[in-house]
Formats: structure tokens, C-alpha cells, sequence
């Protein structure tokens, strides 16, 4: 669609004849013979620090900067988390003296896919009357090059104890603590469920 050419008013051609006149160029050219520095600005004044800030002022030690990776290591975190079963049991389990009943491998599954089977498996080992079992995680790949933020290891690793805590696992789960070496060490979870009612 094209548009219609419309023509300058008189008015408008000596209005615009005016705006020419007033108007200056955006770039203007220096004279050579001025090579002379631009002006300092003028010093900013400062407002005197109470004595009550100046200790806060005082300069840090010089101490390393403390790492990138703020957050505790997810075992750390586990082991945190008070105990809810039985402490003989709790001790038997940390020792890796009792056998899961019953275990599942969520290696090579995407996020998704590993959610709705560890969902349906933990609800039928709880239907069963099982009280532990196993989830392997594994501990997770290592990327090559992590770029500009780094990234942590084992997407899964990091989920599973969330989707554990969260409905409808929730309630049915007593306990998540990180398997014995025997069992998968690092790269499995012990699960121990409650009784079913």
C-alpha cells in the first residue's frame, strides 16, 4: 500500500525555513590550535564519617575469597536432618548391615521419566509393606567444560531427595539418607518407608 504524497503548506514551509535557521549541527569541528586537556572536575566534597562508622569501615583481612559453590554438598545436607526411625535401626542402616528389600535404577532416564517411576515405585513397595528399599541415582555425569556458570553434578542425585520430601511421597517416606558403599555409596538413596496403617 503505498502513501499519498501531501505537499507542504506555506505555513508550514516557512515554519519549517525558521527551524533550519536555528538549528546546529551535531558534530562540530575543533580548531587544531586547541589541543589543550579538558578540565578536571571540580573535587567532591565529602561528608565526615561518625566515629561509630568508622570501625565498620576497616578493611577486611586478607583472607581467600571463599568458593563459588555456596551450597553444602547434598550428603551433608542429608546427614543433617534429624533422625525419625528407630536409632538401633537408623545405626544398622548407616553400617550398610540392612538389605533393601526391594531397589530401582534411574540411570539413563531423563527428569520426567525418572519422577513418575520413582512416584509409582515407592507407592507400590509402601502398598507392599515394604519398609526399605534402594533408589540409584548414579552420581551423575562430568561435563567438560561447565562455561560461565558452573553446573552442579547429577541432576537426578539433586531431585530424587526433593521428590521424596514433596506429595504424594511425603508422608509415606520416613527417612532418606545417602546408601552405604555396599549398596551404591554416593550414587544411591536409602528409603525407608512408614509402616502402612
Amino acid at each position: 500500500m503505498s502513501r499519498k504524497r501531501r505537499d507542504l503548506s506555506p505555513e508550514d514551509r516557512e515554519l519549517w525555513g525558521r527551524v533550519v535557521q536555528t538549528a546546529r549541527p551535531l558534530h562540530t569541528r575543533l580548531p587544531e590550535s586547541a589541543d589543550l586537556p579538558a578540565p578536571e572536575p571540580p573535587p567532591r566534597k565529602l561528608r565526615p564519617v561518625p566515629e561509630t562508622a568508622r570501625a565498620v569501615l576497616r578493611p577486611a583481612p586478607a583472607t581467600a575469597p571463599p568458593g563459588h559453590d555456596l551450597a553444602h554438598p547434598l550428603s551433608e545436607a542429608l546427614a543433617k536432618v534429624p533422625v525419625q526411625m528407630d536409632k538401633r535401626q537408623f545405626q544398622r542402616l548407616n553400617r550398610g548391615k540392612m538389605d533393601p528389600e526391594a531397589r530401582i535404577d534411574l540411570h539413563g532416564m531423563t527428569l520426567a521419566q525418572a519422577h513418575g517411576a520413582l512416584n509409582s515405585f515407592i507407592l507400590r513397595a509402601q502398598s507392599k509393606g515394604l519398609r526399605l528399599v534402594l533408589v540409584i541415582t548414579g552420581k551423575g555425569r562430568t561435563a567438560s567444560d561447565d562455561g560461565p556458570i558452573p553446573r552442579r553434578r547429577g541432576a537426578l542425585k539433586h531431585d530424587v531427595p526433593q521428590w521424596l520430601r514433596m506429595a504424594p511421597l511425603g508422608p509415606i517416606v520416613l527417612e532418606i539418607r545417602e546408601a552405604h558403599i555396599r549398596h551404591g555409596g554416593a550414587g544411591a538413596y536409602y528409603v525407608y518407608l512408614r509402616r502402612r496403617r
